[in-house]
């Protein structure tokens, strides 16, 4: 399948497995903000979707709604970076929910976390929010030395080189984080500002190299979206569902700041499509 089918599916599970419009307008749009239910309305139109209503079919919770958006969004990636894997060959997995101390760079939390379970004292100072479960997590799996000397002799039994890279399978058997993906059903409070903790989070805690950090979200409004994207680099950039349609429902709407916000957004490579993140991870 090409990027641009596998992303019609991804927008076809979304508009299935959980977009629905109870209340006359789609459920990821503020029912407050007129623009952001005319901008969703317009994003599912140019998807060619009309969700459902309440009518024979019930309205699904807001924290179902962001495990169905891990969980396609896991499956597209997976789908989408493997199709690419002559570019970035290795042996990942593709997981939801799972603490970052199960992968190298971070695998001292796990004992840090012993001693504080272990110590009251401390888990009243230090707190376990460090912790992190990531919703969408890519990590790479360390390779023996056979798969090193697959194409010539690079490592050989004798050398005494190359014995700290996690790389290598016998220096290390947890899986490498490679990718750190947020995603957000909405961006219409402070709960959505965690990501910006957990990458925080990832930057100051790691031991080894900065895994991709990201956030996916099919939020109408860009003003809200530039409460994610724009600043300091705490996170690499953030991905919209369907930034295109999202553009020419903005230009549809005749929303100046909405529209104006979005080029910013754009223009400065603060906010890019889902179809752009699987070639990031590449990088």
């Amino acid at each position: 399948m090409t990027i641009t089918d596998l992303r019609r599916d991804y927008h076809r599970r979304i508009c299935e497995e959980i977009v629905r419009s109870p209340k006359g307008y789609p459920n990821f749009a503020d029912s407050d903000n007129s623009a952001s239910r005319d901008i969703a309305w317009g994003i599912l139109n140019r998807l060619s979707y009309n969700p459902k209503t309440t009518e024979g079919e019930p309205n699904i919770s807001g924290q179902t709604a962001g495990r169905l958006f891990e969980k396609i969004t896991r499956d597209f990636l997976e789908q989408a970076f493997e199709s690419l894997s002559h570019l970035r060959p290795g042996k990942w997995a593709y997981t939801t929910q799972r603490r970052i101390s199960d992968y190298y760079q971070f695998e001292h939390l796990s004992y840090l976390d012993a001693v504080i379970e272990r110590q009251p004292e401390l888990k009243a100072a230090l707190g376990t929010d460090y912790v992190i479960k990531p919703d969408i997590v890519i990590a790479r799996y360390p390779v023996s030395d056979a798969e090193i000397n697959l194409e010539g002799l690079i490592l050989g039994e004798a050398d005494s080189v190359a014995t700290l890279t996690p790389l290598r399978g016998t220096n290390n058997v947890r899986p490498i984080l490679h990718a750190s993906i947020s995603c957000k059903w909405t961006v219409r409070s402070d709960r959505s500002q965690n990501a910006r903790t957990e990458a925080l989070n990832l930057i100051r805690n790691r031991k080894g190299h900065l895994p991709h950090i990201a956030v996916v979200t099919p939020e109408p409004l860009s003003t809200r979206i530039a409460s994610l994207a724009l600043g300091t680099g705490d996170l690499d950039c953030v991905y919209h569902i369907a930034l295109p349609e999202l553009k020419d429902a903005t230009k549809e709407i005749n929303n100046q700041d909405q529209l104006d916000m979005l080029n910013t957004l754009i223009d400065g490579r603060r906010l890019r499509d889902i179809s752009d993140l699987p070639f990031d991870l590449v990088i």
